[in-house]
């Protein structure tokens, strides 16, 4: 075997496959028909945060959190039944406003986020993301009034005060009451970001109480698949090495 030709097939495999690396953020797959509906800390036990934020007349007062994600009760999140389709299954994830807040009463808007984070690191640069899931407004609290609903991807950066330098978003405040729908949003990382937190997820800016479930499931984030060119090379130098030993 002529040494020298396997050198530069193994460079070239090696700088094909480097070409095509994805990122390094942990990737995250749930339709949550595994978790214990039971238990108050189903979502937690899974990743899943809170963080809600409170404004009046347009101006921030103050953000509380963030906190692990309850499962039930008057604030933010649950794992939900009843309403899935054949593609969802028997549980899912239900995002709805902090009702524990008494702000709802004084007409303060509150802005209730249900997410997962991770920490940008230098070899996330310039890679591409897809989060992608399903979603469909409850039949029973779906939002109603003021209330507005979406699924987001948030970079916040802590070296300037958690200031938020990329809020990609869609919107889900007139899902349907009855069927699912499927929802996808991306986002490349910046050069500048290392270091910085990344957050997906849903909210809901509700005030008064007023009704704000919306029904999440089959939720995936991912690092975009590598480009099919930049595989055919990779497949092409490693089949180059193989015929040569022969």
């Amino acid at each position: 075997m002529n040494l020298n030709f396997a050198r530069l097939a193994t460079l070239a495999l090696a700088t094909a496959m480097s070409a095509v690396s994805l990122g390094a953020l942990t990737p995250y797959s749930q339709n949550f028909e595994g978790m214990n509906i039971a238990s108050p800390s189903a979502l937690a036990d899974d990743g899943w945060l809170v963080y809600g934020n409170v404004f009046e007349g347009g101006n921030w007062l103050y953000g509380y959190g963030p906190f692990a994600a309850p499962n039930g009760g008057g604030g933010f999140s649950a794992v939900a039944t009843g309403e899935g389709g054949a593609a969802q299954g028997q549980q899912y994830l239900n995002a709805y406003s902090d009702y524990n807040n008494g702000d709802h009463a004084l007409g303060r808007i509150i802005e209730a986020n249900v997410f997962q984070e991770r920490t940008i690191s230098a070899g996330d640069l310039g890679s591409s993301y897809n989060f992608t899931f399903d979603y469909k407004a409850s039949s029973q609290s779906g939002p109603g009034g003021q209330t507005r609903t979406m699924a987001f991807i948030k970079v916040l950066n802590p070296g300037a005060g958690y200031a938020m330098v990329a809020f990609p978003t869609l919107e889900t405040t007139a899902a349907s009451t009855t069927d699912w729908a499927p929802g996808a949003l991306n986002i490349t990382i910046d050069n500048a970001w290392s270091g910085h937190i990344l957050q997906f997820g849903f909210l809901s800016t509700a005030t008064l109480y007023e009704p704000s479930g919306v029904y999440y499931d089959n939720i995936n984030f991912q690092a975009v698949p590598e480009p099919a060119t930049l595989t055919a090379l990779a497949l092409g130098a490693t089949a180059l090495l193989r015929r040569r030993r022969k």
